[in-house]
């Protein structure tokens, strides 16, 4: 009895010792799976702010190409109602001018090529010396020149209307009899220029011309050199000229340009052709009313957009 007892003991305390050997390992594998679980959670709140990052990056970049979606519309925006302005400007200030009739007598005289070639020459220098002086007076804050260019536009659409209803139905035919009065004038006058340049060789009796006349020209044509100085000169301090300044102050100077030189070959091609019969069909009364409404239109129309954009 004594020894059965003595086993008993023994074996409970076997029992107790075990029992505390595999509770630590039961509490270390619940650390361990606590700490994996911290890990992962780490691991998961780390990959939720990569994700957030992205998709603010995202947003960021969908919000610059927006922006520079609406940035290139006003600018596409900008140089289409500048295009549109200057042209329709020159169109209604050139048809029927001085600068028409000159081209329209002289193709009429000289080869239409020529007489082209010179007059769209002056006229696109024209349009960019008087875009590039517009440009200059962006030095003056924009809301000044913005809002001086649109009185300056209604002014002048007053003043052709003004002009357009106290003007005879015959201005047009007496625009270009005085156009045309001129320029046999200055005809005759390269005439007297040229006898008075030729010499008599006694010698071979050959009569020579000028020699210092000849280098001059050289490669351009006299008709070329005179459409060009006689639509210069006519278009200095015109209509349209002051126009094409006032619009480049406050219009894409692209657009003002672009569209200024193409109204000019337009209406310098349409004299070339034909423009004696252009002008006895349409009344230079008509085309001054119609450029009287054109600036008016332009004029009011620029309360309609911000003078900053």
């Amino acid at each position: 009895m004594l020894m059965l007892g003595s086993i008993c003991l023994l074996l409970l305390v076997a029992c107790a010792v075990g029992e505390r050997q595999n509770y630590p390992n039961e509490e270390d594998g619940v650390i361990k799976d606590e700490g994996q679980m911290v890990v992962n959670d780490d691991n998961l709140v780390k990959q939720e702010r990569e994700e957030g990052d992205t998709a603010e990056e995202l947003e960021v970049g969908e919000d610059a190409a927006k922006d520079e979606v609406v940035t290139e519309g006003r600018v596409n925006l900008g140089f289409v109602h500048a295009f549109v302005a200057s042209f329709s400007v020159i169109i209604v200030s050139e048809l029927g001018d001085k600068t028409f009739f000159i081209a329209a007598i002289m193709a009429m005289r000289h080869m239409r090529l020529t007489v082209f070639g010179g007059a769209i020459a002056a006229l696109a220098l024209m349009t960019v010396l008087s875009a590039l002086l517009g440009f200059a007076t962006t030095v003056i804050p924009k809301v000044y020149t913005y809002y001086a260019s649109t009185a300056l536009f209604i002014i002048f659409g007053l003043r052709m209307l003004k002009e357009g209803w106290s003007m005879s139905p015959d201005e047009g035919q007496e625009e270009l009899e005085e156009v045309q009065a001129d320029l046999k004038r200055r005809d005759e006058e390269m005439e007297k220029e040229a006898k008075l340049t030729l010499t008599h060789d006694p010698e071979s009796g050959i009569i020579r011309g000028g020699r210092v006349r000849n280098r001059f020209f050289g490669l351009l044509s006299p008709i070329f050199l005179q459409a060009f100085t006689l639509t210069f000169l006519a278009e200095w301090g015109d209509r349209s000229q002051i126009a094409t300044i006032v619009l480049a102050a406050r219009e894409d100077v692209s657009g003002v340009t672009i569209g200024g030189i193409i109204g000019h070959s337009i209406c310098t091609a349409i004299a070339v052709i034909g423009g004696r019969m252009v002008a006895q069909r349409i009344s230079a009364r008509t085309v001054t009313l119609m450029g009287g409404v054109v600036f008016l239109l332009f004029g009011i129309s620029a309360f309609f957009f911000n003078a900053d954009s």
